[in-house]
C-alpha cells in the first residue's frame, strides 16, 4: 500500500466529515496553468456508485483503500465536489449535458428504464407511472459525442441511465464488455468510463446472505441520524466491505493502463455519482446525499499531493473534460471548466441541488450551498421529510429505523427525518454541524445569511 504523506493526512484532517472545521482557503491549491498535457490526452473515469467520503484520504480510516490512496498520493484531491441531485440518474444527466437536471426535465427519479433501448410506453418497474424521457434542447449533445467528433474512441462500461436515451453517436462501445482496449487503432486517443456498482445501495440487501468481506466485529462509525444497533452496524460493515471490493477494481483498471503503457498518457478521474447509500443519505440534498469525493491523477503525477477546495458541481465535468482535450465548451452549458485550455479561474461562491419525485413519491426541495452555510427550501410543507420508497425500504437498516420509530425508541436526531410536516426553510452551519441536524433559520443572528442565500 502506498501511504498518503503525513503532511497531507494532517491537511485533510481539516476536512474530516466532508465539510467541518475548515479554513477559509486551503493550502496547496493546485496551479492548473502548470499542467503539461498531450494534445489529446486519454481520459478515464472510474465512477463508484452511492458513496460518501468514507475513505482514508478524506479522513475515515475504517478500511484501507490502497488504490484510491495511491491516486491521491499521485494526483489532486477534491474536497468540495457536489452533485445537483442526491440520486444517480439526474446526476448522470447533469454530467452528460453539463446542465442542471431541473433545466432539462431530468430531475424526477425515474423517468424510464435505464437500459439503452426502452419500449415505448412501457410501465416503469415497481410502480404504475408510464415511462417517458427527458428532452434536452435540440442543440445539446452529450460530452462523448463531442469527443468522438474530435477523434476519440469513447466507451462506457456499462451504465447509461441519463433519464434519456443516449445519442446514437455518443459511444463507440457501451455495455458490460466496452473497453478502451478495443479501439482499432492503438494510436487513437480514448475516453473510457467504468461504472463500479460494488457500493450501490442495492448491494447492501442483495448480498445479505453472503459472508462479509471484512471482520464482523469491526468497529464502524454510525452517523448520529442512524440507529447504533447491531442490525445497523451489520449494514454499515457491509458497506465498508463493498468499499474494499470497489478499491480492488480501481487497482485492476490502473494495472491495465500501466500494462499497456498508457497510464502516463491518461488523465484518471475517480469520483462517486453522489453521496452515500444509507437512509437520510441517498435521495436527500443534505451533504450526505450530494457530496462526492473525487481525485484526479494527471500524466507523470503532475500536481501530486495538491488539494483543490473550490466549490465544484457535476455540471462542471463536461466543460472541463472538453477544455482539457482542447475543445471549447458550448455556450449552453451551466457549468464551467476549472482547468484546461478554456479554464475559468473565477471560483464560484455557491452550488445548487434539487430533490423532486422518487418513484411514486413526489416532493419539491431546493438547496443552495456556500462554503460554510447551506439553505434548504421546502415547497410541500404538509408532507413528512421522509417519504416511503420501496427500494430503500428493502435495506435492513431502513427497516430497523422504521421498527424503532414504531416503538418510539428513536432519539431526537434519529427522529428528525420522520417529522410529519416540514419547516419552510432550513439553514445549516456546515463547519459546526456537518450532519445538518441543527436548523438555524429561526435565529435572527443569521437573517443576513438567509437573505444572501435566498437571492
Amino acid at each position: 500500500m502506498i501511504k498518503t504523506s503525513s503532511f497531507l493526512i494532517l491537511l485533510l484532517s481539516l476536512f474530516r466529515g466532508c465539510t467541518t472545521s475548515e479554513p477559509e482557503s486551503a493550502p496547496h491549491q493546485p496551479d492548473y496553468a502548470q499542467l503539461e498535457l498531450p494534445e489529446q490526452p486519454n481520459v478515464v473515469w472510474i465512477v463508484a456508485e452511492d458513496l460518501s467520503a468514507i475513505l482514508p484520504p478524506w479522513g475515515d480510516s475504517t478500511v484501507a483503500t490502497p488504490n484510491i490512496s495511491r491516486l491521491v498520493e499521485e494526483g489532486v484531491l477534491y474536497t468540495h465536489m457536489f452533485s445537483p441531485s442526491g440520486v444517480c440518474a439526474p446526476s448522470r444527466a447533469a454530467i452528460a449535458t453539463g446542465m442542471y437536471p431541473t433545466r432539462i426535465g431530468a430531475h424526477h427519479m425515474r423517468t424510464g428504464p435505464w437500459f439503452r433501448f426502452t419500449i415505448k410506453d412501457r410501465a416503469i418497474e415497481n410502480f404504475p407511472r408510464p415511462a417517458y424521457e427527458a428532452l434536452p434542447p435540440p442543440e445539446v449533445h452529450m460530452m462523448s459525442s463531442y469527443l468522438r467528433r474530435a477523434g476519440y474512441f469513447c466507451t462506457n462500461n456499462p451504465k447509461e441511465d441519463y433519464q434519456f436515451r443516449s445519442e446514437l453517436g455518443a459511444w463507440d462501445e457501451s455495455g458490460f464488455e466496452a473497453h478502451w482496449q478495443h479501439r482499432p487503432d492503438t494510436t487513437r486517443p480514448f475516453f473510457a468510463i467504468f461504472n463500479l456498482d460494488d457500493t450501490h445501495e442495492s448491494m447492501i440487501w442483495r448480498r445479505a446472505g453472503d459472508s462479509l468481506l471484512i471482520d464482523s466485529t469491526l468497529e464502524v462509525p454510525i452517523p448520529p441520524y442512524l440507529p447504533d444497533t447491531e442490525v445497523a452496524k451489520r449494514d454499515v460493515r457491509r458497506l465498508y466491505s463493498h468499499v474494499v471490493a470497489m478499491d480492488q477494481r480501481v487497482g485492476e483498471i490502473l494495472d491495465e493502463l500501466e500494462a499497456a503503457g498508457e497510464l502516463e498518457n491518461t488523465i484518471v478521474f475517480w469520483y462517486t455519482d453522489h453521496g452515500g447509500p444509507l437512509p437520510r443519505q441517498k435521495r436527500t440534498i443534505y451533504d450526505s446525499g450530494i457530496h462526492s469525493p473525487m481525485v484526479v491523477r494527471f500524466p507523470h503525477q503532475q500536481l501530486a499531493g495538491k488539494v483543490d477546495s473550490q466549490l465544484l458541481s457535476f455540471i462542471d465535468l463536461k466543460p472541463t473534460i472538453m477544455s482539457l482535450v482542447g475543445l471549447e465548451p458550448p455556450d449552453y452549458v451551466d457549468g464551467k471548466a476549472w482547468m484546461g485550455k478554456y479554464r475559468d479561474t473565477t471560483e464560484r461562491d455557491y452550488i445548487f441541488a434539487a430533490a423532486d419525485r422518487f418513484d411514486n413519491e413526489t416532493d419539491k426541495v431546493r438547496a443552495v450551498r456556500g462554503r460554510r452555510y447551506k439553505l434548504i427550501r421546502y415547497y410541500n410543507l404538509d408532507q413528512p421529510y421522509y417519504l416511503p420508497v420501496k427500494y430503500r425500504e428493502t435495506m435492513p437498516i431502513m427497516q430497523e429505523l422504521l421498527r424503532l420509530r414504531e416503538k418510539g425508541s428513536l432519539n431526537p436526531y434519529q427522529a428528525q427525518w420522520f417529522r410529519p410536516t416540514k419547516d419552510s426553510i432550513e439553514l445549516f452551519d456546515l463547519w459546526k454541524d456537518p450532519h445538518e441536524l441543527h436548523n438555524l433559520a429561526a435565529n435572527p443572528q443569521h437573517a443576513d445569511k438567509i437573505e444572501e442565500l435566498r437571492q
